[in-house]
């Protein structure tokens, strides 16, 4: 499995994290071990211009993410086929500022928004009040059990 991480925020963060992570929620989705994922985390002009291109929305927001192949989870014995997750994009400034509101760190508020990223590539969303729970409790899940392997 692939998992590239950009840091073109000019934030310090460690890349090496992101990219275990993402590893970490690929594994525990039964996503095919040779499939490929995005992380990049950009400042908030570029995060900007991103929001206002594909989502039509001003100003930047904390997260993005850009499905490729269109896998979803696959089960125990079963995973999906091998191919290209897709793209994440993060705004370390933006998640800075949703930390401090949380009363976290901003790599804690990060690392949540990598899964909440991730998840969204797999098919999750969270416009219905059960969706809304169905991804926020999974999402929880699984980054209490990254963090607990740290």
């Amino acid at each position: 499995m692939s998992v590239e991480v950009r840091n073109e925020s000019g934030y310090d963060v460690d890349e090496a994290e992101f990219a275990a992570l993402g590893r970490f929620v690929i594994d525990a989705m039964h996503v095919h071990p040779q499939t490929d994922l995005s992380i990049t985390l950009v400042g908030t002009d570029a995060m900007t211009d991103l929001h206002v291109q594909w989502m039509d929305e001003p100003g930047p927001t904390d997260v993005l993410s850009w499905p490729m192949d269109e896998l979803r989870p696959g089960r125990e014995g079963d995973p999906t086929p091998a191919g290209l997750l897709g793209d994440v994009v993060l705004c370390p400034e933006v998640a800075a500022a949703q930390a401090r509101t949380a009363g976290h760190s901003t790599e804690d508020e990060l690392l949540l928004l990598t899964t909440h990223g991730i998840l969204h590539l797999l098919g999750y969303d969270h416009v219905e009040p059960e969706e809304h729970k169905e991804m926020f409790d999974l999402q929880r899940q699984l980054l209490l059990r990254f963090l607990a392997t740290r």
